[in-house]
């Protein structure tokens, strides 16, 4: 089992990568002010930039979208990475070596040192068979590409190679390159006889398979030569970097378009994904040597956004996973198998059947580009593919046929997750059966009431928080220290007084630096408690400053020590604030402007003070004690308020 990574690491990852070049690798990013970046946002379309990024909080936040993180949320976003490969892929490009603890040293610098060394064996395979592509032997294969319609700018790319015949052509070329033979045993590009390791890919157009964040981690190879005895496609083995059941071919070309249209189509074969790109079909896959499983559905739902946190629209709005399998009965119970995993989707799962059983590759071949643009817009929902699967193995010309149609057919009416969508699709059922749709009703609630159906969706959907704001300030709890937070609805941007109060959340969270050298600006901070800002919210964020240990604590992800403490519901918010651009025009003055920025909350804050003293006077009446000690406490905060405003 993998062991957890050191916090200290983790930390000195956050600290080390520049999240202005990460991020700059996919948005165009330009100056928004002192220390602060914009552009488009990735995550959703937008014409004017929202999208901003503050280098030195290592924060970035859209304020369309309202999405934001640090650095090693914005790999997992933009590539799909769970969170400790994420960290894992940063630590690399920052030079952190990981340790591990509580189940082994996975991360220990041996095993990160050979992931390095079969990223790389694998680099210089890939190019090496690029290179091969070009050489006199390597015709057959230019020639299969070009009977296929993929001329030279296609196969560059899509990274396509050949592997020459003979033993030990790229074995030979690895090892001189400096790669050891337990490195080239571990990476799956040899295998081992009597005689020792030699090339496992002999004679074979081949093609990259890459993970979501563009490295090449194994191949897949087709034959060629009619001498050939191996399969007709062969795959890297399982590797410590190659997991077949994790991969999807040409992933890292269409992750953008994934991200962006919420639609990936599943085609079965390394042409057919070729095919699908060249006809503007971006968004297409393929898995590797295995059937569509519960891992691949993961790596989909993450670069769609389908994470169950809102209802999937039904429409052209929605999430979408399009299949494309062929017509035969081999596609028939693919679509069968993919059925089985639609419950895991919140997406809408659709079929893409030629109906003269032909795929991608094949239809773009005769018919065009157009032709495998018109198959994907003559997509059916998955189900009533199923539905209508199931009936044709039976004689519905016959009573007893039908009635052996309809118990088939009705527990998977039963399952379609859309409970508004059963009634119709029993209706549909009825049609096909020739039956009355009264009775078809009964039999799938029937089959529902068996238990075939699902329990309906999860709590939280339809846009709506699982659980509803708190209208006071959320206490401490007792026993763990924590801030209690809750959802609530933003501040209103409009209130000049909650201006004033973001604005100085904003430069404790992003000048803490300046504030911890000055003296002064810490003397006000203490002054300053959660009642000195008007926005609940607000105030539970001044809270989790000072849990965090204020801005003069040594803390090195600042940030991220306040959003720990102000807990996931107000960690947003806390990015937001973050990375909005500071209205001040010169990095020397920013202690002096914090400071400035500060004192007027605080004099803001001694103004309610003062109002609430003045009235407690009157209510205890001229010349009583509780009177004079209010009118003490007056004289004291005015004589504050002066010493802030000179300050200011």
């Amino acid at each position: 089992m993998a062991g957890t990574i050191n916090r200290d690491d983790i930390a000195a990852v956050r600290e080390r990568a520049p999240i202005e070049e990460i991020i700059g690798q996919h948005v165009s990013l330009k100056s928004a002010g002192v220390g602060s970046l914009k552009g488009l946002c990735p995550f959703h379309d937008e014409r004017s930039p929202s999208f901003h990024v503050r280098p030195a909080a290592g924060r970035w936040h859209c304020f369309g979208c309202g999405e934001g993180g640090d650095v090693i949320e914005f790999v997992m976003r933009m590539d799909g990475l769970p969170f400790a490969e994420a960290v894992e892929y940063l630590a690399e490009r920052a030079g952190v070596t990981l340790r591990y603890e509580a189940g082994g040293r996975r991360g220990s610098e041996s095993g990160a040192s050979m992931r390095r060394r079969l990223l790389e064996a694998h680099r210089v395979a890939a190019e090496y068979f690029v290179e091969q592509l070009g050489s006199p032997e390597a015709r057959i294969a230019r020639d299969f590409l070009r009977e296929r319609g993929f001329d030279g700018e296609a196969a560059a790319h899509f990274g396509c190679g050949y592997a020459p015949q003979g033993w030990s052509h790229l074995t030979d070329h690895l090892r001189r390159k400096g790669f050891t033979e337990p490195e080239l045993k571990a990476s799956g590009l040899v295998s081992e006889g009597q005689r020792g390791v030699y090339d496992r890919f002999r004679g074979r157009l081949v093609w990259p398979i890459r993970e979501v964040t563009g490295d090449v981690i194994g191949f897949g190879a087709r034959r060629l030569h009619e001498d050939d005895q191996g399969p007709k496609y062969l795959n890297t083995p399982e590797t410590q970097i190659y997991k077949k059941s994790h991969v999807l071919y040409g992933i890292d070309l269409a992750k953008g378009a994934i991200r962006s249209e919420r639609t990936t189509v599943v085609v079965e074969g390394y042409t057919d994904v070729m095919a699908c790109h060249l006809a503007g079909i971006t968004n297409a896959v393929a898995t590797c040597g295995t059937a569509f499983g519960e891992d691949h559905v993961k790596v989909v739902r993450r670069l769609m956004g389908d994470t169950g946190q809102a209802q999937i629209k039904v429409g052209s709005t929605g999430a979408k996973v399009v299949f494309t399998f062929d017509g035969d009965e081999a596609g028939q119970n693919a679509a069968l198998k993919s059925f089985a995993l639609d419950q895991q989707f919140l997406a809408q799962t659709f079929v893409a059947v030629d109906p003269e059983g032909m795929d991608p590759c094949d239809i773009r071949q005769r018919d065009g580009d157009d032709a495998v643009r018109r198959l994907m817009e003559r997509r059916v929902p998955l189900f009533e593919f199923v539905i209508k699967a199931s009936l044709a193995a039976h004689d519905l010309e016959t009573p007893e046929g039908r009635v052996a149609a309809l118990r088939t057919a009705t527990p998977i009416v039963a399952q379609i997750r859309d409970r508004a969508l059963r009634p119709e699709y029993a209706r549909r059922l009825a049609g096909w059966l020739g039956m009355e749709p009264a009775d078809v009703l009964r039999a799938v609630s029937r089959a529902g009431e068996r238990g075939s159906a699902p329990q309906g969706q999860p709590a939280g959907q339809g846009g709506q928080p699982a659980h509803r704001p708190d209208d006071g300030p959320p206490p401490m709890d007792p026993e763990t220290g924590q801030i209690m937070t809750v959802s609530a609805a933003r501040p209103n941007p409009r209130d000049p007084v909650v201006r004033a109060e973001a604005l100085s959340l904003g430069v404790l969270l992003q000048a803490k630096a300046d504030i911890a050298q000055d003296p002064m600006t810490l003397g006000i901070v203490a002054e300053l408690a959660r009642d000195s800002f008007t926005a609940p919210q607000y105030g539970q964020i001044f809270d989790a400053v000072v849990a965090a240990g204020g801005p003069g604590a040594a803390v090195a992800d600042w940030v991220g020590a306040v959003e720990e403490q102000a807990g996931p519901d107000l960690a947003p918010l806390v990015s937001q604030l973050a990375v909005t651009p500071l209205p001040h025009d010169k990095p020397s003055e920013l202690g002096h402007y914090a400071r400035s920025v500060l004192a007027r909350l605080l004099d803001l804050a001694i103004t309610r003070r003062t109002a609430d003293l003045r009235g407690r006077m009157q209510r205890a009446g001229a010349g009583t004690d509780a009177a004079q000690e209010a009118f003490a406490e007056i004289i004291r905060l005015e004589t504050r308020r002066r010493q802030l405003r000179e300050v200011e």
